[in-house]
């Protein structure tokens, strides 16, 4: 039985999970951890839809601009720092909050990161001058080859979580889905799920809206001032890398824009399925605030909680 919860808001990219936690933080009067894998990054701002200032101001948040984008950053580390902040919550108040569509970084918040091994340099950077080269063919035949379980049932779009998986299996001869199926750590606090759900046409109008006003807002000054840096593993991420290629000369504004939208819908289909897979996640609408706080003080005062 625990006195302390924490409420996890978790969800598609452009669901308004920003919006609920700082309802929610404000009727429960407490701090926000960012469970966000890019907004940890003082240098980026506009294309990773971080909280406004003001927001910030209002309500204090922990794991936004925390961290230079010359900092290797993954999820062993961010369960370490998520569990100091929480501890740090805890201390004032018996409900905590965390919002964030970083699934693993969730998952590792919850239920713990295996140990995984130390990936030798070499092979790092083997691995990622191969994918420079050659591309995403050549990593999904490595994986097809090195580690058929990853091949089988991890993320193949997604070059980073690919590049991690190779490194890891050329590395340690382990499969890296096959260390993160480890039982569970227990933590000292409950936890409440809560994802956001929209109506797909809905999420990718929000998507729409969201890269018009980015580059309105002046994303592409923020990826040009950034371009130096393209090579780091922080701006391999959508909103940089296709306008990195207008940079290059590789495409007009226009299809940027378009890959950006694009990509950013892929992003949310894969978030969701991730989500999908959790069954202790309680799905609700982002405008259902009153159901919500209902259903969190409800499991809150019985302490009927359930691990994430």
């Amino acid at each position: 039985m625990f006195n302390k919860t924490c409420i996890v808001i978790s969800g598609p990219t452009a669901a308004g999970k920003t919006k609920l936690s700082l309802q929610l933080a404000e009727y429960f009067k407490t701090d926000i951890i960012s469970a966000d894998s890019r907004q940890c990054y003082r240098e980026l701002n506009i294309g990773v839809a971080k909280p406004t200032a003001s927001d910030l101001l209002k309500i204090k948040h922990y794991f936004i601009s925390t961290h230079s984008i010359q900092e290797e950053m993954n999820a062993g580390r961010f369960e370490t720092y998520a569990l100091q902040s929480v501890a740090e919550i805890f201390e004032q108040h018996n409900i905590a909050i965390m919002v964030g569509g970083t699934g693993l970084y969730i998952k590792a918040f919850c239920k713990g990161m295996d140990d995984m091994p130390e990936v030798k340099e070499e092979v790092r950077q083997r691995v990622r001058q191969q994918y420079e080269t050659i591309g995403i063919s050549w990593l999904q035949e490595m994986l097809r080859q090195h580690d058929p379980v990853f091949y089988s049932k991890g993320e193949m779009q997604n070059p980073q979580r690919m590049m991690r998986a190779l490194e890891v299996k050329l590395s340690s001869g382990k499969s890296i889905l096959a260390l993160h199926s480890l039982p569970q750590k227990q933590r000292e606090f409950s936890v409440i799920n809560i994802g956001m759900e929209l109506p797909r046409k809905a999420i990718y109008h929000n998507i729409n809206e969201r890269v018009d006003s980015m580059m309105n807002e002046g994303l592409l000054e923020e990826a040009t001032a950034l371009y130096p840096y393209r090579h780091l593993n922080a701006l391999q991420t959508v909103g940089y890398t296709e306008l990195f290629d207008y940079i290059d000369g590789k495409c007009t504004i226009q299809e940027a824009v378009d890959t950006i939208k694009k990509n950013t819908r892929h992003y949310a289909k894969r978030q969701l399925t991730w989500f999908k897979r959790d069954e202790s996640i309680h799905w609700f609408a982002p405008d259902d605030v009153k159901n919500i706080i209902d259903f969190i003080e409800e499991r809150t005062h019985t302490k009927q909680h359930h691990a994430c």
